[in-house]
């Protein structure tokens, strides 16, 4: 009786192992695929621009919830590197899949980047591109993903010398002199004042804030009296500019233009005080480098595998 309770048992036991051995397999098949974490870090939310292209990611995020999760950082202001660093080293011990970058300096920044890179972190760059001379110096590949911003800028300067005279003076506001896109977007504007005729007498950095803008829009009306035009390099600063241009009494004598079509720009656009911008697609920005990082996530592929860099458009906005 005993020998037979123990076959039995036995006999049960073996046929549960047999059963667990032959499902297990199946169990483990239908575990969730790893859902990639992508991390977009920003600069000055405090800037329309910036705030728009959040508001883009995290609306796509939830269109696309099942996909990948997305965490968001933007630093106090676009000249404070030091936290934007510190936030590259927060995703790093986070383990971010990907890392979806829009740096304040073009070189501060690589450093640190490297690093993500080192820990197996993937890196996509939009907005402002890093310094070609120090990713090379780093043995680095990070594509860009944004506009041509030198020939936006020339567009827009295009635009502008139509509605100037061969030797008329203009003044440049430039952003971060350090940051890529504040140099090709002068660059830019640049080349169609020499294309114009026109001459530039001051080329001044605004930090890309409104009111060192507007400081400097200020010295440049009282040193050059007789400007023309102010070239801001985003429309942050053609708000200082336009506000400067009001206070020395010199509506509709001094043209602005700028550089992201914000929609605080937009109503100055209908009513003269604003002549031009350009359209980059804030909201879309940072979608285009996170489509990116997901597609090379999907293929398995390695920073060094990833293209050098994928132009997104831009586009002269002008009164309606």
């Amino acid at each position: 009786m005993n020998k037979n309770i123990f076959s039995c048992l036995f006999g049960a036991a073996a046929a549960l192992a047999i059963s667990a051995s032959v499902m297990t397999p199946a169990f483990a098949a239908a575990a969730p695929a790893h859902k990639p974490k992508i991390a977009l870090v920003m600069k000055s939310l405090a800037n329309e621009f910036f705030l728009t292209m959040e508001n883009g990611a995290k609306d796509y995020q939830k269109k696309n919830a099942d996909k990948f999760t997305l965490i968001s950082n933007g630093i106090k202001n676009e000249t404070d590197t030091a936290n934007q660093i510190q936030i590259v080293e927060q995703m790093i011990v986070s383990k971010a899949d990907a890392i979806i970058i829009a740096p304040s300096d073009s070189k501060a920044l690589v450093p640190v980047v490297k690093k993500a890179i080192d820990a197996g972190i993937l890196v996509i760059n939009i907005d402002n591109k890093f310094d070609d001379a120090v990713l090379k110096d780093k043995k680095l590949n990070v594509p860009f993903v944004g506009p041509n911003n030198r020939k936006g800028a020339k567009d827009i300067g295009d635009y502008l010398a139509k509605h100037l005279k061969k030797g008329d003076e203009v003044g440049i506001i430039e952003g971060i002199p350090t940051s890529t896109n504040s140099q090709q977007r002068t660059q830019g504007f640049q080349d169609a004042m020499a294309e114009g005729g026109m001459k530039v007498v001051s080329v001044q950095s605004g930090q890309w804030e409104m009111n060192n803008a507007n400081t400097i829009a200020a010295a440049m009306l009282s040193e050059y009296p007789n400007i023309k035009a102010l070239l801001a390099d985003n429309d942050n600063m053609a708000l200082g500019a336009v506000s400067a241009i009001r206070a020395a009494g010199k509506r509709g004598q001094v043209q602005v233009v700028g550089y992201d079509n914000i929609e605080a720009i937009k109503p100055m656009l209908q009513d003269g005080r604003v002549l031009a911008t350009a359209d980059q697609f804030a909201s879309k920005q940072a979608v285009f480098g996170i489509d990116t990082a997901l597609e090379a996530l999907k293929d398995g592929k390695k920073q060094a595998d990833l293209s050098g860099s994928v132009e997104t458009p831009v586009q002269l906005i002008v009164k309606q």
